[in-house]
């Protein structure tokens, strides 16, 4: 029995239409595999770095205390320091880091709490961490505890200060990159609550050493 030529026009439109389907299937895969999806886009960028942040004395003290007020009820001061970060903006009393240390009385113990707001090797995490407790002695000179009102001269004023009495002379020169550090204490002799403000990373490189009343902004003396 022999087919006629309009018994198989069908059957071809049927081959011809499935094909084209399937090249159109195999043409839009390859365009997609292309493409990159936005959650793979998402993924493979690398994510920004952090700008690091730099904050006065006082502001730190503030982000301490109120952690360190997790250690005990009857928590005060004794000691805050800035730590050295080469560039801070030491001319406005900013550092990137803070460690203040804290004591209760009443336990006779101590903890030191870190504020960090860069990062980097060998730096410590940004935010606000916290030591383990250590043994505290009332009698100890270096590690007296003080009452928060004292507190009321931040420490770009007491840069300022210091500038007055000699620091200008080390960072006269543009190109100068001075480091400075700050430390609070309270000062048993004088029954003041000082800054230190200390030319250098830290006591044993320092250049110049003035204290300033952390209560009026008044020079207190050269301690070097």
């Amino acid at each position: 029995m022999m087919i006629s030529r309009h018994d198989g026009a069908p059957i071809m439109r049927k081959l011809t239409l499935v094909l084209s389907c399937f090249l159109l299937v195999i043409m839009l895969a390859a365009c997609s595999s292309d493409k990159k999806t936005p959650s793979s886009e998402k993924s493979d960028a690398k994510p920004a770095a952090e700008a690091p942040e730099y904050i006065t004395g006082r502001a730190a003290f503030q982000k301490l205390f109120i952690s360190a007020r997790s250690f005990a009820t009857d928590t005060k001061p004794f000691r805050l320091q800035s730590g050295y970060v080469p560039d801070a903006p030491s001319a406005e009393g900013k550092a990137g880091i803070w460690r203040g240390y804290f004591a209760s009385p009443s336990k006779r113990e101590s903890k030191a709490y870190t504020w960090s707001g860069v990062s980097g090797e060998n730096m410590p995490d940004r935010g606000v961490s916290h030591g383990t407790e250590d043994t505290w002695n009332p009698s100890n000179s270096s590690a007296q505890v003080w009452e928060l009102p004292y507190l009321k001269i931040d420490t770009d004023k007491a840069y300022e200060v210091a500038q007055k009495h000699g620091g200008d002379k080390l960072t006269a020169k543009k190109d100068a990159k001075q480091p400075v550090t700050f430390i609070l204490d309270w000062d048993q002799h004088e029954s003041k609550l000082l800054w230190h403000v200390i030319y250098g990373t830290g006591m044993t490189d320092a250049k110049l050493r003035i204290a300033v009343d952390a209560s009026t902004g008044e020079f207190v003396r050269n301690e070097h």
